[in-house]
């Protein structure tokens, strides 16, 4: 049986631990549309302590554009100045072709996944094609509309599969919550693609490659004084574990109905549900506030 988690009651309990941090956004920073309370005093109060953090998302964007998003949601721009992203890392890999995989994947190639995820392609050469048939590759972003199911590219998904066409992931989360709503993500539009018999490369956490960018960031060379802060047991605290570094669970986020009000205030019940799960962080929090 799992040992109870250490429940603290915000980062202010944390800071001292550590010189600094990997934020994931996503069900950390805000929900898609709106920050959380207390997360810019939060930022501000690690600052002023002299915490470094960088910022890492799985979105499918480039960090200027992430940079945009979360300025419009009320973020300062001071805040906003390290941000490391999958969509980053993904249009990096197909612009540089430096990886012998992507340097292989040819030229022509379908997105799968919204308009607000185009700038990825911007300055990149390469075709886009409209249909599996005429692609060489496929790029997932995620589902065209929120509230799409994994069943609804189930053709579009066995067409690919059956053509082998290797599809780059650029955002290996299953699902998130967005104002509140649960939503498919590219990672389960990319796990049914293996499951079908596809080849997916997958960009972000939890995949340790990912990490590299952020520690050259924060420039602190042991890492055991770095702690990756996140509410994803798959991504987040397994991702931090791939890349050596301890991290703190955020109880009210993607999980937040499954540890239920037990799990947030019982470490031993919290303890059991992230054993369960595979994935055991060093420590958890309610919410990232100070």
């Amino acid at each position: 049986m799992a040992d109870p988690l250490d429940i603290h009651p915000g980062m202010s309990a944390v800071a001292s631990v550590y010189d600094g941090f990997v934020l994931d956004l996503w069900g950390v920073i805000h929900d898609g549309r709106t920050l959380y309370p207390g997360v810019v005093d939060c930022l501000d109060r690690l600052g002023k302590a002299g915490k470094s953090f960088v910022m890492l998302s799985n979105a499918p964007r480039r960090a200027p554009a992430i940079a945009r998003s979360m300025g419009r949601m009320g973020m300062p721009a001071a805040f906003c100045r390290n941000i490391v992203s999958s969509g980053e890392a993904t249009f990096l890999s197909l612009k540089t072709r430096t990886d012998p995989w992507f340097a292989a994947l040819g030229r022509r190639c379908l997105h799968i996944g919204p308009e607000r995820d185009e700038n990825l392609f911007e300055g990149i050469d390469i075709e886009r094609v409209a249909a599996v048939a005429e692609a060489e590759f496929i790029v997932n972003t995620g589902p065209w509309e929120d509230g799409a199911l994994v069943s609804d590219y189930e053709q579009m998904l066995a067409d690919g599969a059956g053509r082998g066409l290797p599809m780059v992931c650029a955002n290996p989360d299953l699902e998130v919550i967005r104002g509140g709503k649960r939503i498919i993500c590219a990672g389960a539009l990319a796990a049914r693609y293996e499951a079908l018999g596809g080849e997916v490369r997958y960009l972000g956490k939890p995949h340790r490659s990912i990490y590299d960018g952020c520690f050259e960031l924060l420039g602190i060379a042991d890492h055991g004084r770095i702690a990756a802060i996140g509410d994803s047991l798959r991504t987040d605290i397994a991702g931090a574990k791939a890349a050596g570094i301890d991290s703190i669970l955020v109880i009210g986020g993607l999980h937040g109905e499954a540890f239920g009000a037990a799990g947030a205030a019982d470490g031993a019940v919290l303890a059991a549900a992230c054993a369960e799960a595979g994935h055991m962080p060093t420590a958890a929090i309610p919410a990232f506030t100070w």
